[in-house]
């Protein structure tokens, strides 16, 4: 048995509960967690708000820990390694995409938060393939984040090839944006960060945009238009995407990585001029986690986060969900 922080029913407060893990596989790896990362998603899930959600649910899914045991047939990972698990915690090894790495398109996925017991406990089972290697060095209090929020806004610069030629906006400045930024900057890319807190101005300059501007003036958005090679957008709420569509170069590309619930509704003559699009992702595949880490920790790259104890989990989460944290909430044990 081990100690979690458990959802009894939707949208309770997490309490401290006793689970017995399953025996571990032989592709599996057991980790023993250090820390883990509090995502919007993970409060998703507790409130149920996508029916998805079993209870008692442990959620978490933004894990830093070390491996206490593996699976016979496991070779990637080893007793006492440092390492990181996110979103998926296993795949059907078998499908197309499975078989070419992009681990992440398999419709047989294993959901950490969803298929399992999750991060917000003392250990966690997961595929080997899904159990990321942390690069020596790096400052474990702060990686966790990445493992979702950082791959969630890395992958879309990995496959659309966005260099220091690119000139790009950044809606919505918290949690997934401030990490855009920072990645983004690093790259050597023209960066606009659009918020509607201009109270978090100076912050954002020092994380590395160039400019800050309103994403809720129309005036200020007209002012943007024709301006752009790629737009991503972090929010998780219906905004304006014709405006932002407008600021969009010809070939510009509108990329949405917040998971907002409502239909796009959009103007098909304003994809037709240009020849703009619209397109969307989730996290990564373990190969671009991969890629993300060794970058993040070339250029020393981390979120901007608030550490909690684990007993603390429910206060963090309340200020998860007030919009109190700058930029993401760990908790540790």
């Amino acid at each position: 048995m081990i100690i979690s922080y458990a959802a009894l029913k939707e949208k309770s407060k997490l309490e401290k509960y006793q689970v017995s893990l399953p025996s571990l596989e032989a592709n599996q790896v057991s980790i023993d967690v250090i820390n883990c990362g509090i995502c919007h998603s993970d409060i998703s899930a507790i409130d149920n708000a996508w029916g998805l959600s079993s209870f008692p649910l442990v959620a978490g899914h933004e894990v830093i820990g070390k491996v206490n045991a593996v699976g016979k047939s496991v070779t990637q990972h080893k007793i006492g390694d440092i390492v990181g698990l996110g979103w998926h915690s296993g795949y059907c090894h078998n499908c197309e995409y499975c078989k070419t790495e992009d681990y992440n398109f398999c419709s047989n996925t294993k959901k950490t938060i969803f298929s399992q017991y999750g991060g917000f406990a003392q250990s966690v089972h997961a595929d080997e393939e899904s159990v990321i290697a942390i690069p020596a060095g790096m400052d474990l209090d702060k990686v966790g984040p990445l493992l979702c929020g950082g791959i969630t806004v890395f992958t879309p610069i990995i496959e659309f090839g966005i260099d220091k030629n690119f000139k790009v906006g950044v809606v919505g400045i918290g949690g997934l944006g401030h990490i855009a930024i920072k990645f983004l900057k690093a790259i050597g890319c023209h960066v606009t960060a659009f918020t509607s807190n201009e109270e978090k101005s100076d912050s954002i300059i020092e994380m590395g945009a160039d400019e800050v501007v309103s994403s809720i003036q129309q005036d200020v958005l007209k002012s943007k238009h024709d301006q752009f090679d790629f737009i991503i957008s972090t929010v998780n709420q219906k905004l304006n995407w014709n405006s932002y569509l407008a600021c969009l170069k010809p070939r510009g590309r509108l990329h949405l990585v917040g998971a907002t619930l409502e239909p796009i509704d959009v103007s098909v003559f304003n994809l037709m001029k240009g020849r703009k699009s619209i397109s969307g992702s989730p996290v990564g595949s373990p190969k671009n986690i991969i890629k993300m880490l060794e970058f993040s920790a070339k250029h020393k790259i981390y979120p901007e986060i608030e550490l909690f104890d684990f007993s603390e989990i429910n206060a963090a989460i309340e200020k998860v969900k007030r919009n109190e944290i700058r930029y993401r909430a760990v908790v540790k044990w």
